[in-house]
């Protein structure tokens, strides 16, 4: 497929502390041929969404990594080497943010303000996301984003509607609000207020914006790389922690997945109603019935690339908010491990290249050795250990 007539775009999912896995993919992708024109974000998707879009390429690395050491800045002790100190380990972090909050990111609201009267700000979240925007505006250039270089969309869900929002810079000026509004999930953060109109967390009618990929840009063929954050394949659960941590998982990956299948088989019908009226005589395309379908029709090729986080440890239902330099430093070396290994092995990719005729490709990157994903030798320029 030639880069000419070719969008790359970078879709990132939810998921909270387990976003760092992103940063670690975008480190290695930003250095390769498929450096992403266009990035869509959903919550912690959105927030290194903007800090990629929103800086000089030659710094974009730098200010993700500056967020993670700055968000994993609470707990800077190594890990345990043994699995069950390690739980407890990932557990404790996990209770340093429910009651510290994170640095950088939000903070516990003051004890007069969760007593704020129904209906008053202060009541609709338990933290205060202020120090998220002190940190957009030191470390995203938001002139630089709605300049246009890089295409950033970040979904949010409005409050009084029930309706998925995208804020695009192709069709509105960003600010950290949008930013902010995509990740305010309840009921730990309070809703943003823009415009009038009143945001949470997109990820509450989706974790993916792969459906606003497809419905946009159609005057280019796609790749487009969905990182993932959350697993359908998993392990039998052996304890009550396990089970919860796999009733998340499976809840947020269900969603992902039926939502890829049927977008993806509606984009193949609508490349199949391309060619079926290319074929049909000239007299005909005036017909009102030809007419709706041309409407329909999608000439551009696909190709989705879904890439996803599977931990090399213990997961726990807590894994989102858990935001230990150790983890955060694993997350990223796995993200950049695994599209190593597919950017060393491009099987893959001249297999892409090799069915242009096809309206809609499906590619499921899977390391056959799970262990190598987690534990490259190379792994290089993610947040230091301590």
């Amino acid at each position: 497929m030639s880069k000419d007539t070719q969008s790359i775009v970078l879709v990132l999912q939810g998921g909270g502390a387990l976003g760092a896995y992103q940063a670690g993919v975008y480190e290695v992708l930003s250095g390769s041929e498929y450096c992403p024109d266009w990035i869509a974000g959903v919550s912690i998707g959105a927030i290194n969404a903007a800090l990629i879009a929103g800086n000089r390429p030659e710094h974009r690395v730098a200010r993700l990594r500056e967020f993670w050491e700055r968000v994993s800045s609470g707990l800077l002790l190594p890990p345990p080497p043994e699995q069950s100190a390690r739980t407890a380990f990932n557990w404790f972090s996990s209770r340093l943010s429910v009651f510290n909050g994170i640095n950088g990111f939000f903070q516990p609201r003051a004890g007069i303000e969760m007593l704020s009267w129904p209906g008053q700000h202060g009541a609709l979240g338990f933290y205060d996301t202020t120090p998220l925007r002190h940190t957009l505006l030191e470390l995203v250039d938001f002139d630089l984003i709605n300049r246009q270089p890089v295409r950033l969309s970040v979904g949010a869900v409005d409050v009084q509607t029930g309706n998925s929002v995208y804020f695009d810079n192709t069709r509105q000026e960003i600010r950290p609000e949008h930013i902010m509004a995509s990740g305010a999930l309840p009921p730990a953060f309070a809703p943003v207020e823009i415009d009038g109109a009143f945001y949470w967390d997109g990820g509450i009618v989706s974790n993916t914006p792969l459906h606003y990929v497809l419905d946009h840009r159609k005057d280019k063929d796609r790749m487009i790389l969905q990182v993932d954050l959350f697993s359908a394949r998993g392990d039998m659960p052996t304890d009550i922690l396990s089970a919860m941590a796999r009733h998340k998982n499976i809840m947020y990956s269900s969603r992902t997945r039926y939502g890829s299948s049927m977008l993806t088989q509606l984009q193949g019908l609508r490349h199949s109603i391309d060619n079926m009226v290319r074929q049909l005589p000239p007299e005909w395309l005036d017909h009102p019935a030809i007419a709706q379908l041309r409407q329909h029709a999608a000439p551009q090729r696909v190709d989705l690339v879904q890439l996803i986080y599977r931990p090399a440890i213990r997961a726990l239902p807590s894994a989102d908010y858990e935001f230990s330099r150790a983890s955060v430093k694993e997350r990223w070396q796995a993200g950049a491990a695994d599209i190593r290994f597919y950017l060393e092995n491009p099987d893959w990719l001249h297999r892409v290249d090799s069915e242009a005729e096809a309206g809609v490709n499906v590619w499921d990157l899977r390391n056959p050795d799970p262990n190598k994903q987690h534990r490259h030798p190379e792994d290089e320029g993610a947040p230091a250990a301590g």
